[in-house]
């Protein structure tokens, strides 16, 4: 048997990266899946590798993803896991020398998404008489250095909120714990090469996505009524 057999799970920004290793770990373990996402080919990659669900949804549209949510629960008869994954990264810069607009969509995406996403998802979860929400969480929210830029922001802003979330659903049986990945090869770094050379002359750990997806494939299978509030940290040290 599969350490999640018999699950439904929800995995924002599914198609690629962190949250479609986060998909194919939690399908390995035998739980039915269901991915949103804006580009729809990736995520019917993800859907046919997974025999899961691929619903186009952004983050930012509440309706789309309540719509995805009741989509999810209707295909599998309801939702136990959730992982807010999707997200945008801005940093690089001083803080004030973005435009109005990168801000403004950073925040939408890296925390009103969030936000999102757990209104239009948790129904199911209390319907189910409980499950895991995770959030997916950055280093750069507890640095506080020059660069972190609007991501760092909106990143503190989702630790926040997970911590919020955690407390105010602990009755309800949902544990709601954030995932630090740390530096991970993903599609927006750029040469990765570079990239790892760069990290690991830093002392840290440059990950692959299919290394976060065993954490949350761990926190996944964590009893509903255990650790709340939690930040289950990849990165090796605070970046």
């Amino acid at each position: 048997m599969g350490a999640l057999d018999g699950k439904a799970a929800l995995i924002t920004g599914g198609g690629t990266g962190i949250g479609a290793a986060i998909a194919d770990a939690f399908a390995d373990a035998g739980a039915k899946v269901a991915v949103t996402g804006r580009r729809r080919e990736p995520l019917e990659e993800t859907a046919k590798r997974t025999g899961g669900l691929a619903i186009s949804a952004d983050v930012t549209d509440l309706d789309a993803m309540t719509d995805a949510a009741a989509a999810a629960a209707g295909e599998f008869g309801g939702l136990d896991i959730v992982v807010a994954n999707a997200g945008v990264a801005l940093t690089g810069r001083p803080v004030l020398d973005y435009a109005a607009d990168d801000w403004q969509r950073t925040l939408d995406i890296n925390l009103t998404g969030v936000w999102n996403t757990a209104k239009a998802a948790v129904p199911a979860l209390k319907a189910a008489g409980g499950g895991s929400l995770m959030i997916i969480g950055s280093g750069l929210a507890r640095v506080n250095g020059a660069g972190a830029g609007p991501y760092g922001v909106a990143k503190a802003g989702a630790s926040a909120l997970t911590r919020l979330l955690a407390a105010e659903l602990r009755a309800d049986n949902i544990a709601v714990n954030e995932l630090v990945p740390g530096p991970t090869h993903t599609d927006g770094i750029g040469d990765d090469a570079a990239a790892r050379q760069r990290w690991e002359a830093r002392g840290e750990w440059y990950k692959e996505p299919a290394d976060v997806a065993r954490l949350a494939l761990f926190v996944a299978t964590l009893p509903v009524n255990g650790p709340a509030g939690q930040v289950y940290s990849l990165a090796g040290r605070l970046l």
